[in-house]
């Protein structure tokens, strides 16, 4: 995660979840949030990434980067040896974060799924 929003973030939570049709939903929460006065502040808000699946990553990153966008940090192997699954964060031509998987989502965070 450090390649993806940089250095001095300690540490946050995620949960992982799965549904039925291989969609994967990640939700993060770090330790420094603050709660707004008013409850929601619109114009703050905005998407923190989005992720896609593509079992030639390496190629897509290829495609990005030929486009204006910038890979954030090197192909992480989850399970190095094991396991054939990949991810990286790039950023796409228009500034936003994008993860890319190698593999399903159910797949990478399920145990002995492969």
């Amino acid at each position: 995660m450090q390649g993806c929003i940089g250095t001095g973030w300690g540490k946050f939570r995620i949960a992982h979840l799965s549904t039925s049709d291989k969609i994967g939903i990640e939700l993060f929460e770090f330790p420094n949030n603050e709660t707004p006065e008013n409850n929601f502040e619109y114009w703050k808000t905005g998407i923190f990434h989005y992720c896609v699946q593509d079992p030639d990553l390496e190629g897509l990153v290829e495609k990005i980067k030929a486009h204006g966008g910038k890979q954030r940090m090197p192909v992480r192997e989850y399970y190095t040896g094991e396991k054939p699954f990949r991810m990286v964060y790039c950023k796409d031509p228009f500034g936003n974060l994008v993860e890319i998987y190698s593999h399903s989502y159910e797949l990478t965070y399920s145990e002995d799924a492969y």
